[in-house]
């Protein structure tokens, strides 16, 4: 049924390591210390402020070096974050996008105690021109908070397809509240056509050769249809797979590389032993779609298999967000053992 056929074993400090033939034995890593997934342009931000001011940038693309540069000059005029001490303490933020990946993120300096910041920075991206061109520029401003809490102080997006690369001036532009686009993420990405299962230990009986001594996790990634087209030619597809919280390289897996197609079939099955039944709750299958270049991966969209807790062997963690379809696609795997379960599931920012 499938052309290629890969075993890891899933494995937390807490339990016994249970090896099986042909599969990699590993630790999970520490749950507190996970951070292999990716973050919408949004992530960290609590503040309320409205946007205002302006901010001072020029861009230009190194044909020679085959860079994007985005020079950011200065801000004027921010909000004020924190009105008791009349500070802010600004940032500037730069994605390209639809790729929202960490990959993508550029930032400058922060700047204290001003609303009229200074930073005369320069922010590269290595990336095709091609490429660049099917893109937009998202620059934001933050207020940097030492706990975290930071701030959006407002945004501005281009179109990089429509923009006059004769022009290498800075320009003021002014700020702008978020896009809605941006912030619910509408924006389609494909969908991916696959089905799971669950084994759990024992239950195939005594006289099966097959029969598992710990739980298993299956997962077919059959085909992905509709995918971000970013040549012409269209892309060059992989899907990349982990069991969060492990983010070790031993549980990490990836299907072959489609080239030239938005519609890539896979059909690649993978298998992750050394499940617990209660393991299920607190685990995260996260399935991530990759364009292939030589110097750098795009990220054109992912899914979560997961309960959507917001919570892992109760800790807090970020990517433990399924959404509706996702965790009803993963409680009937859980009802439902040893049977295959088919979805069809739309891919997004993860």
């Amino acid at each position: 049924e499938s052309d290629t056929a890969s075993e890891i074993s899933f494995q937390f400090n807490k339990h016994k390591k249970t090896p099986s033939i042909g599969s990699h034995s590993s630790d999970m890593a520490s749950v507190s210390s996970v951070s292999g997934s990716v973050l919408s342009v949004y992530s960290g931000d609590f503040g309320s402020v409205d946007a205002q001011g302006t901010v001072e940038f020029a861009l230009d693309y190194d044909e020679k070096n085959r860079e994007f540069q985005v020079h950011v000059s200065q801000c004027k005029d921010l909000a004020v974050v924190d009105e008791k001490k009349g500070r802010s303490d600004p940032y500037v933020k730069t994605y390209l996008l639809p790729d929202k990946a960490r990959m993508g993120k550029r930032k400058t300096s922060v700047k204290k105690r001003t609303v009229n910041p200074v930073y005369n920075e320069v922010l590269r991206y290595k990336i095709e021109k091609m490429v660049l061109l099917i893109q937009k520029l998202n620059l934001s401003v933050w207020h940097n908070d030492p706990l975290g809490r930071n701030s959006f102080l407002g945004e501005i997006e281009i179109d990089l397809a429509s923009w006059d690369w004769s022009n290498r001036k800075l320009n003021w532009y002014p700020l702008k509240p978020r896009s809605l686009s941006a912030v619910n993420g509408v924006d389609h990405r494909g969908v991916m056509n696959l089905s799971i299962k669950y084994v759990p230990p024992g239950s195939l009986g005594k006289m099966c050769p097959k029969n598992p001594p710990s739980g298993e996790v299956h997962i077919w990634v059959k085909d992905v249809k509709d995918l971000l087209q970013l040549r012409p030619s269209g892309v060059d597809s992989f899907v990349k797979c982990y069991v969060l919280p492990d983010t070790s390289k031993k549980s990490y897996q990836k299907t072959r590389i489609i080239k030239r197609d938005t519609n890539p079939v896979f059909n690649h099955t993978i298998v992750y032993d050394g499940f617990h039944t209660e393991d299920l709750k607190d685990a995260c299958v996260e399935l991530t779609v990759w364009d292939h270049e030589k110097l750098t991966n795009h990220f054109l969209g992912g899914i979560r298999l997961g309960l959507g807790t917001g919570l892992s062997y109760g800790i807090s963690v970020d990517w433990m967000d399924s959404t509706q379809e996702e965790v009803a696609f993963w409680q009937e795997m859980m009802s439902a053992s040893n049977e295959w379960i088919e979805g069809l599931l739309p891919l997004r920012s993860l």
